[in-house]
């Protein structure tokens, strides 16, 4: 079994999240995304960093955040996604536990 890895490079990346490169470079510039390459014309971008740069362009467009503030929510928001998972999985524990 082989796993597909897909790459793309800024001028994909732009297209398919239909952001501007300066936006693009503010987001690496702020740690949100972290692409391969040294420099803006050799990044590669992976699947998962499409999902984030739309949040991120989301939460600097729909609530006119700054690019710092855009970091500290997605960071926020991962940790509650985790905390989330981690509840759940003390739920099932528990609930073993309590059908005993």
């Amino acid at each position: 079994m082989s796993t597909l890895v897909v790459e793309l490079d800024m001028k994909e990346f732009c297209q398919v999240v239909d952001i501007p490169p300066d936006y693009v470079i503010e987001i690496v510039e702020h740690g949100i995304l972290e692409p391969q390459g040294q420099n803006p014309e050799e990044w590669l971008f992976d699947i998962y960093s499409l999902s984030v740069a739309k949040r991120a362009a989301k939460l600097h467009h729909d609530l006119a955040m700054e690019w710092d503030g855009v970091a500290l929510a997605l960071d926020l928001l991962d940790e509650l996604e985790r905390v989330r998972a981690e509840n759940r999985m003390l739920k099932q524990r528990l609930g073993r536990f309590l059908l005993d």
